[in-house]
C-alpha cells in the first residue's frame, strides 16, 4: 500500500514515515502543497494524509482541487483545528476522516486500515466512468449498453485505469502495476502503447465523448472529456 504524507513539519513527516514503514506501507512525503498537488495527479496513491496548513497551496485547497478533478483516493485530514466549523469544512471538501493533532500513532494507523478496507475497489464489483461499465466477476465490459470484446490483458490495462481515474498513469507504473515487470532492463513503452492505441479503438470508436487520453511525454489518463 501506498501513503502520501503532506505534512510541513519536518520532524512530524519523518515520523509518520518511519512508523508507516514499519508497518510496511510504503511511504512518501510531501513538504508543501504545491509539492503535494504534482504528485496526487501524476502518481498514485492507496490514501493520501493531508495536513491542513501547508506553506502555499493549503490541504483544503488541494482536497477540493483534487476532488473537482475526479481522484477519488481517500484523503485522512490532519490538522490542530479542532472546531465543528473547521471539521465540517473538511468533509465538505472531500474528505473520508478528520484527525485532530497531537494523535498517537496507533490512531491513525486504525484510521487508514479503517479508510482502506472502505475506499478500497477491489471491494467494488464494478467499475465504471460516464456510460463505460466494467463487471469484476463476469469480466463483460460495456459501452452505452454496448458488449466491448476485449483480451485479458486490456481487461486488466482498462481496470488500472478505471481504478485511477482522473490521475495520470506513468508507463512505468503500468508496467510495474499490470504487466507485473520490476527487474525487465528494456521498456515495454512500444508494448503499452499498442495495448492502448488497441484498447482506445475499441473504447471510444465513434463516441463524441472520449475516456482515454494520452499525455503527451508523460502517461494516460481516463476521464470523460479532454483533460
Amino acid at each position: 500500500m501506498r501513503v502520501l504524507v503532506v505534512e510541513d513539519e519536518v520532524k512530524v513527516a519523518k515520523a509518520l514515515k518511519e512508523g508507516l514503514e514499519d508497518e510496511r506501507y510504503e511511504a512518501v512525503v510531501a513538504h508543501t502543497g504545491e509539492d503535494a498537488f504534482f504528485r496526487i495527479n501524476t502518481e498514485q496513491f492507496d490514501i493520501i494524509l493531508l495536513d491542513v496548513m501547508l506553506p502555499g497551496r493549503d490541504g483544503l485547497q488541494i482536497l477540493t482541487s483534487i476532488r473537482k478533478r475526479g481522484i477519488i483516493t481517500p484523503v485522512l485530514l490532519l490538522t490542530a483545528r479542532d472546531t465543528l466549523e473547521d471539521k465540517v469544512a473538511g468533509l465538505n471538501s472531500g474528505a473520508d476522516d478528520y484527525l485532530i493533532k497531537p494523535f498517537a500513532f496507533e490512531e491513525l494507523l486504525a484510521r487508514v486500515r479503517a479508510l482502506l478496507r472502505r475506499g478500497r475497489p477491489a471491494d467494488s464489483l464494478r467499475l465504471g466512468i460516464g456510460d463505460l461499465d466494467m463487471d469484476l466477476v463476469t469480466r463483460k465490459v460495456m459501452r452505452r449498453g454496448r458488449m466491448i470484446e476485449v483480451t485479458a490483458r486490456e481487461f486488466e490495462l482498462l481496470e488500472y485505469l478505471l481504478r485511477h481515474q482522473g490521475q495520470v498513469v506513468l508507463r512505468d507504473t503500468l508496467t510495474r502495476e499490470v504487466w507485473k515487470e520490476t527487474t525487465r532492463g528494456t521498456p515495454l513503452n512500444n508494448v503499452i502503447d499498442v495495448h492502448i492505441a488497441r484498447l482506445r479503438r475499441k473504447i471510444d470508436i465513434e463516441q463524441s465523448v472520449k475516456l482515454i487520453h494520452t499525455i503527451r511525454g508523460v502517461g494516460f489518463m481516463l476521464r470523460e472529456g479532454e483533460p
